[in-house]
Parts: structure tokens; C-alpha cells; sequence
């Protein structure tokens, strides 16, 4: 079985990947997390936005999301199914959305808010804490900026 990666805007998505990947970021953020609030934020249709997304026999594994913004591109809603942890699909996701963001725009730089303890983890990839701890829905985050 062989996991692959796809980058859509959401207009492009089949509605039933679509559908997969907004339930995933629902079961992990919303019901795993106990975090009470609105996935479902505009940005996903934003011109511009992209939506990432691995699969495996048709089964969406985990999802991420690049963003364009004033003078920044973001990353978020990385989030990837529990039967799918420690097998690479987020950090294949999370290499594919800087590789994108160096596509996009090298000069820009790329931002995400982290929660704090996956801060070390979202390191592995070139991101540096660029701001003051928070909270948002009771779980500390902290705001990241990718050294380049």
C-alpha cells in the first residue's frame, strides 16, 4: 500500500474527499482535543488557499492547509488520523506544504501557530517560536516562523 500526497484548492476536490478531510480536522481539533470551535473558518475557500491531503487505498490518512496572507503564507490544520500516527504522514505532509510555500513565494515568510508541545517537533522542519505563548480553546499554543 502505497500512501500519496494531493494539493487542491477546495472548488477542485472531489465533495467526498472534500467531506473526509474536513471530518478528520473535526474528529482530531473539535472531539480528540475537546476544543470547542469553528473548523470550519472561511479560509478553506479563500483565494489562493490549498488544501493537502495523503491517502492510502482511498482512505484520507491526514490533511493540511497552506494559506496566503499579507506578506506571509500560513500553514495550519495539520492533522492526521490515529490509526495513521508514527508512520510519516504528517511529516510528509507538513515537508510538502514548505516545499509548496518555497514555490509560492521564497521570499515570504511562512508562519503557523503550533500547539506548544509539538513546538519542538514543528522545529524538525526549520520553524523557530516567533512570539509569546497562548491559549486558544484552553490548549497552549505558541507562534512559529520558518527560518530560512
Amino acid at each position: 500500500m502505497t500512501i500519496t500526497l494531493h494539493r487542491s484548492a477546495a472548488a477542485d476536490l472531489d465533495p467526498v474527499v472534500l467531506y473526509r478531510l474536513l471530518e478528520l480536522r473535526v474528529a482530531v481539533f473539535v472531539v480528540e482535543q475537546r476544543a470547542a470551535y469553528l473548523d470550519l473558518d472561511g479560509r478553506d475557500v479563500e483565494p489562493g488557499a490549498e488544501l493537502l491531503h495523503a491517502e492510502e487505498d482511498g482512505v484520507v490518512l491526514g490533511t493540511a492547509r497552506v494559506l496566503r496572507e499579507p506578506g506571509a503564507l500560513r500553514i495550519g490544520r495539520v492533522a492526521t488520523a490515529p490509526a495513521a500516527r508514527s508512520r510519516g504522514v504528517a511529516s510528509a505532509l507538513m515537508r510538502a506544504a514548505v516545499d509548496r510555500c518555497t514555490e509560492l513565494a521564497p521570499d515570504l515568510p511562512v508562519l503557523l501557530d503550533a500547539q506548544e508541545h509539538l513546538a519542538a517537533w514543528y522545529a524538525r522542519f526549520g520553524f523557530a517560536v516567533a512570539g509569546e505563548r497562548y491559549l486558544e480553546d484552553d490548549i497552549p499554543h505558541v507562534p512559529m516562523r520558518l527560518s530560512r
